[in-house]
């Protein structure tokens, strides 16, 4: 069973092209279900049901379950084909608006995180990082991901996404300075395979320092603590689209397989333009 699993993990990173963080959570899911049915991996409603009640008394909200659900559906089709998952719905999810950080906001924490570097390449890293983050709207992975094959820098950069789709991006000026600063500045070499973005002894940077500075400098700065790396591109996102930019665009610039997944911004300019209102109006 142990080889069976393995060769599920495979089939996820290979065939289905899903990220490790995810690899990792449908092969956790994948071994629970399979010491629950006593090794069998072919289950019937009825077990689904009282697995899924178990995980839920174990203090699983809407959205765990459901993940764990999308996770356990998967594993039974790649092991008795799309016919052996029972017919089950998954718990409502209600899906939560993202919530952006001002440009003011964006500016001040990266000016903030550049000017705690350690030595002045150290500086113009995370500058650059950031920019990158809020004028490009790259994941935090993403951006970490880049190689020295991206340089030199021309108008646009391609980017390489969840199931290593890639996409390209434009780049303003300022972020092609930010990072060419860096680049001139950064003591390891760039090699077209070797990472863009170095630790402090020239291997890749880990994203938990870029979090670890974002949440220090936002404490400094007395930001909210949904100012995050991922709020950038929030950011970047709810003030393109409030500057006119279309959903199919933008669904191309974020790299969103469904246009689904990029309505959702949407919201977030009614939900802005609604504290407007509420703050503003004498009746409200």
């Amino acid at each position: 069973m142990a080889d069976f699993v393995a060769a599920f993990a495979a089939h996820l990173a290979r065939d289905r092209r899903r990220s490790p963080h995810t690899v990792r959570a449908y092969v956790a899911t994948a071994e629970r279900l399979v010491v629950y049915l006593g090794g069998s991996t072919t289950p019937d409603t009825n077990q689904l049901r009282d697995y899924l009640a178990g995980r839920r008394t174990e203090g699983l909200c809407n959205a765990s379950a459901a993940r764990e659900l999308s996770a356990i559906r998967c594993f039974v089709e790649f092991a008795g084909g799309e016919d052996a998952m029972p017919r089950m719905r998954g718990p409502k999810v209600k899906r939560g608006v993202p919530r952006p950080v001002s440009p003011a906001e964006a500016m001040a924490l990266a000016e903030d995180v550049a000017g705690q570097g350690r030595e002045g390449w150290i500086s113009a890293r995370d500058w650059a990082i950031l920019l990158l983050l809020y004028g490009a709207g790259l994941r935090i992975g993403e951006a970490l991901g880049l190689t020295g094959a991206v340089l030199p820098l021309g108008d646009v950069m391609a980017v390489t996404g969840k199931r290593d789709k890639t996409r390209m991006v434009p780049l303003l000026a300022q972020v092609r300075t930010a990072i060419d600063d860096y680049v001139a500045a950064c003591p390891h070499p760039f090699e077209q395979n070797a990472p863009l973005f170095r630790g402090v002894r020239g291997g890749a940077l880990d994203p938990s320092t870029v979090r670890r500075s974002v949440r220090v400098a936002r404490a400094r700065l007395g930001l909210a603590d949904r100012t995050t790396p991922h709020a950038l591109r929030h950011s970047f996102a709810t003030h393109l689209l409030a500057r006119g930019a279309d959903l199919r665009s933008l669904q191309e610039l974020l790299g969103h397989a469904s246009l689904t997944s990029t309505q959702i911004y949407t919201s977030v300019d009614a939900a802005h333009l609604l504290d407007v209102y509420r703050n503003a109006h004498p009746r409200a």
